[in-house]
């Protein structure tokens, strides 16, 4: 598994108008090409009268699965200068459809690129980029005389705080980057006197939040 890694939030779109032609952006976070090629399906069934649906994608760890289709536009216009964004972004798990609706004047071949590379940055920018952080999870329980004190530590600290269980004694259940491990539970063994019980969880990823980058 990776350490981290950057997708797009769970899916989104934005539009621009060039030379009265309309670009429709859409992502979506997909795990498996079946997934892409179903949102595929999906858009073009959306926009069945459109001119041009062009899509592309990138998936797995090391992007071994990358596609792309112009959908009837010249050789090279639309798929790939959709995928290169992806690739630029070094998004994974990542489908982009453009929507086209032609505005009656051509584009050239240059054109076209910028305007499906434009359009895809600016739906990929309006859905939002996530990195994720695989981190170590632990369950940190105390009695409620070091509630405030731990809760308090924790939300200031470069942890991550996902919940606390109030219960016949208080849970802190916290995120943890990978290979900070030991020096955590040493810090709180000393910030609780010894006096919390450490459990460590199994680990996952955590999502957070990032800008997007222009083309």
């Amino acid at each position: 598994m990776l350490s981290t890694y950057y997708t797009v939030k769970p899916e989104g779109n934005d539009q621009i108008i060039i030379q009265k032609s309309r670009f429709i952006g859409y992502v979506c976070r997909v795990k498996t090409e079946e997934e892409a090629q179903a949102f595929i399906q999906e858009i073009k069934k959306k926009h069945y009268d459109a001119t041009h649906n062009c899509s592309a994608y990138i998936i797995g760890e090391h992007d071994e699965i990358q596609k792309a289709n112009d959908d009837g536009e010249p050789s090279g216009t639309a798929g790939v200068p959709i995928l290169e964004v992806l690739k630029k972004q070094g998004l994974k798990d990542t489908a982009v459809v453009v929507t086209r609706y032609f505005g009656g004047i051509k584009l050239g071949a240059g054109g076209l690129i910028r305007a499906y590379g434009s359009t895809t940055s600016q739906a990929i920018k309006t859905t939002g980029i996530v990195k994720r952080q695989l981190m170590k999870g632990f369950s940190i329980t105390v009695d409620y005389g070091l509630l405030g004190k731990l809760e308090n530590v924790l939300r200031n600290s470069e942890h991550i705080l996902e919940t606390i269980h109030y219960l016949e004694n208080v849970e802190f259940i916290v995120f943890v980057e990978d290979g900070q491990e030991t020096k955590f539970t040493e810090w709180i063994v000393d910030l609780t006197n010894d006096q919390a019980k450490i459990v460590e969880l199994d680990p996952k990823y955590i999502e957070i939040e990032v800008e997007s980058t222009s083309e």
